[in-house]
Order: structure tokens, then C-alpha cells, then sequence
């Protein structure tokens, strides 16, 4: 028999597998039907599991949706810390955002994103009853990249504004490239615009020369 550090570490892992099957079965379900015509029974049912369980994970469907999100910002604060220490910020935040996304499972790696996916994710993140379910889960995942900045660069989050400054515009950033990932016919790769958006901000924003 296992260790009861290896039981507890198999429950949370169970724990975490059923969150992301939740919060995956809400994207889809949102993406095919909108949110409005989406139940959490369904939510539920569609992940294999009761909507005592969803109830258990999210109190909302919106928290379910958004969660994807959350976990997402959150492990590219953990990438931030596990970089080598050697590497310059900005190309170790650079690196960090580009894996997390690289492995996403929505579309949204190196290769361009199915324009079915696209349409209906755009539709999804336009609802209003979505909006504050980003927002809550936009705010924790910056403060924990702020935390992770701190760390790594010897500033003090809660007194300097260095670490708050770099999430902040860190989070802009991945915010602008999706947008423009969401919009851009022909479909492009997100990592391409990522690599883009960050890779401007760490050259200091020039001024674009003018159009001839």
C-alpha cells in the first residue's frame, strides 16, 4: 500500500483532473449551445460526473469558464519560477507564457486555431454573464504573476511597483494578443502573437516607424 503523502497526492491529483474536466466540459458545451443555453446538470453529465460535484468545484458556470483561464495565468506564474535563474526577465516571462499557451488544448499552440473553435470562443467571452467571472480570475492570476516577478527580480510586491508594473503590462499583453488572435482572418498562431506582444514590451514599446 501507498504512503499517506502518496494517497493524499493521488486525492488531489483526482481533484484537479475533475476540475479541468468541468471547466473543459463548460467551454465546449458554451462554444456549441452559448451559455445561456447551457444547464450545470449538463456541465455536469458532459464530464461524467453529479451537478453535487460541479457545485463542489464552481459556484457558477461563468467560474467554470473562466477557470481555464486562471489555471493557465496561474501556471505561467509557476513556468516564471521554475525558468533558470541565468535567463533576463523578460525573455524568461517570455518563455514562460509561450509554454503555457504552447500546451494549451483550445487551438491555441504553435499551429493556427480551426475558425468553428475561433467563432464560437469569440462568441463565448463576448457574454456579459462571463465578463465578471474573467475579471475575478484576471486579478488573482496578476497578482500571482506579480508575486513570481517579485521573487525573481529581489522587489518587494506589496511596496514596490516594479513586480505589480511588469504583471500588469504582462497581462495587457496576453489580453491584446488574444484579441487580435480572436479577430485576425486568416486564423494565426497565438504563440506568434505572444511572442510579438512581449517582445515589444521588452524592448521598451519604440514608437512604430511611419508608413512610407
Amino acid at each position: 500500500m501507498g504512503t499517506e503523502g502518496e494517497r493524499l497526492g493521488l486525492r488531489e491529483r483526482k481533484k484537479q483532473e475533475t476540475r479541468i474536466a468541468l471547466s473543459w466540459a463548460a467551454i465546449r458545451l458554451a462554444v456549441e449551445r452559448g451559455l445561456d443555453n447551457v444547464r450545470v446538470e449538463d456541465i455536469a453529465a458532459e464530464a461524467g460526473v453529479s451537478p453535487r460535484t460541479f457545485n463542489n468545484y464552481f459556484s457558477s458556470k461563468g467560474e467554470a469558464v473562466a477557470a481555464r483561464h486562471f489555471d493557465r495565468a496561474r501556471r505561467i506564474a509557476e513556468e516564471l519560477r521554475a525558468r533558470p535563474a541565468s535567463e533576463p526577465l523578460w525573455e524568461a516571462v517570455t518563455n514562460a507564457v509561450v509554454e503555457r499557451f504552447a500546451l494549451g488544448q483550445e487551438g491555441a499552440g504553435e499551429s493556427t486555431p480551426d475558425r468553428q473553435w475561433l467563432d464560437g470562443v469569440r462568441l463565448m467571452i463576448s457574454d456579459p454573464a462571463l465578463t465578471g467571472a474573467f475579471l475575478a480570475a484576471a486579478t488573482t492570476a496578476e497578482a500571482e504573476l506579480a508575486a513570481a516577478v517579485a521573487e525573481r527580480t529581489g522587489t518587494d510586491v506589496a511596496a514596490d511597483l516594479y513586480p505589480r508594473l511588469v504583471a500588469g503590462a504582462v497581462t495587457a499583453a496576453i489580453r491584446v494578443a488574444m484579441e487580435q488572435w480572436l479577430r485576425a482572418d486568416p486564423p494565426v498562431s497565438i504563440v506568434l502573437l505572444l511572442r510579438d506582444a512581449l517582445g515589444q514590451l521588452a524592448a521598451g514599446l519604440p514608437t512604430p516607424p511611419h508608413a512610407s
